[in-house]
């Protein structure tokens, strides 16, 4: 089951550094991330979110590559190999780039807008989907951010322990 956790910094860019060093710690295997979102908040109050995950990219891509499959298989059969790649690969990934867009993955769009908006502005916000994480490792590193906890779906333990080496430059 993953979890849900939502922490809000007093930079523009802090949140993306956060979300860097959370990739790092993926290669490393010591996190596994389902989704993520940056959230910016401008000096105009504007907000600005930033997906990890492309879904109209994957979408398209998968899609291409299923459509070239089945036409080189179809154009096999019936026409001409090349054609039916060529149009079954059009084909897939104009659907695949369709589904992509109407597909909703992760976190939702309208919970991290809506909670996007009550940070200040000129700050930022880090939204995360956490599939497994290796607490002990993944805990220290995240001391020497500076952040404040907006949401989560971790246990009060769990979130303690967050909200503890969140402040640990503070204090």
């Amino acid at each position: 089951m993953s979890e849900l956790v939502c922490i809000a910094f007093k930079a523009l860019d802090t949140a993306d550094h956060v979300l860097n060093e959370l990739r790092a710690m993926e290669k490393e295997y010591i996190l596994d991330l389902e989704d993520a979102a940056v959230v910016v908040r401008d000096q105009d109050s504007k907000v600005h979110v930033k997906q990890s995950v492309n879904l109209i990219g994957a979408g398209a891509a998968q899609g291409g590559a299923f459509g070239a499959l089945w036409g080189t298989l179809f154009g096999l059969l019936f026409v001409n190999p090349l054609v039916g790649f060529l149009v079954g690969t059009a084909t897939g990934a104009s659907a695949g780039a369709l589904t992509g867009a109407l597909s909703d993955y992760g976190i939702d769009d309208d919970f991290i807008k809506s909670l996007g908006s009550t940070i200040s502005p000129g700050t930022s916000a880090l939204f995360l989907l956490v599939h497994k994480a290796n607490e002990d490792k993944v805990l220290p590193r995240l001391g020497k951010y500076e952040g404040t906890i907006l949401k989560t779906s971790l246990t009060n333990e769990n979130e303690e322990r967050l909200r503890t080496a969140l402040a640990s430059q503070r204090g």
